[in-house]
């Protein structure tokens, strides 16, 4: 009858539609690799932004920190300066304080001509051994001319007894020490040089640069990170 398909015609449509369905199964599978593959692609890409923001993160924080480090390290050594600072303002006033009560004693030392007199023979004789001259000028206060002449000989025989050596010794009787100064003596040749400044403010000078730790330590202790004394 017309209008009804012969045998040809369905054997022909039914390789079609199996071409169709694997053609559309192929496709709907290439568009789920391709969405995987995506999602994968935007996930990696996506840690790695993580990752990197975290890394920045990190290191600002480090920075930060190392930088509130600093600031705590530079003030706290600041702080400690300051206090060493007053520590050794106070230290050293102290000191002022014991050399000038021991410059006061140096005037009761002059004041007591019994004290006074064997202090200038010593003088006098270890300017002489320091010397080592065969003529020496003595140099004192306009006030201590006659006390020096007097220990003269006696410190002359104790050089003669220690050196074999002579010497001739005179007092300076035009230039002198200064009257306010706290006495001592100058030995200087016949021309004037300088040879030996045994005064008591030169010998106490001596005394409190070399003391000066000592004096330190009786005040205030001893200090543990000090290895060496002067």
């Amino acid at each position: 009858m017309a209008g009804r398909p012969g045998p040809s015609d369905i054997d022909v449509s039914k390789p079609i539609k199996h071409m169709l369905a694997f053609i559309e199964q192929e496709a709907n599978e290439k568009v789920q690799e391709i969405d995987a593959k995506a999602e994968e692609e935007f996930n990696t890409e996506k840690g790695r932004l993580v990752q990197e923001q975290r890394i920045l993160i990190m290191d600002s924080y480090d920075k930060r920190e190392k930088q509130v480090e600093r600031q705590r390290k530079i003030q706290s050594s600041h702080v400690k300066n300051a206090a060493r600072l007053r520590l050794l303002s106070a230290m050293n006033e102290h000191v002022v304080a014991v050399l000038r009560e021991a410059r006061a004693g140096l005037e009761h030392l002059a004041a007591s001509e019994k004290r006074y007199k064997p202090l200038l023979e010593n003088l006098v004789l270890e300017g002489l051994l320091i010397a080592l001259e065969k003529e020496v000028v003595v140099i004192c206060r306009k006030k201590d001319v006659g006390l020096v002449k007097s220990v003269l000989d006696g410190a002359a025989k104790q050089f003669k007894q220690r050196t074999k050596l002579e010497v001739a010794m005179s007092v300076e009787t035009k230039n002198f020490l200064p009257e306010n100064s706290y006495g001592g003596v100058v030995l200087a040749t016949n021309k004037g040089r300088i040879l030996v400044s045994n005064t008591l403010e030169s010998r106490l000078e001596l005394i409190s640069q070399r003391m000066q730790p000592q004096i330190r330590t009786g005040l205030f202790g001893k200090n543990p990170r000090r290895k060496f004394f002067d």
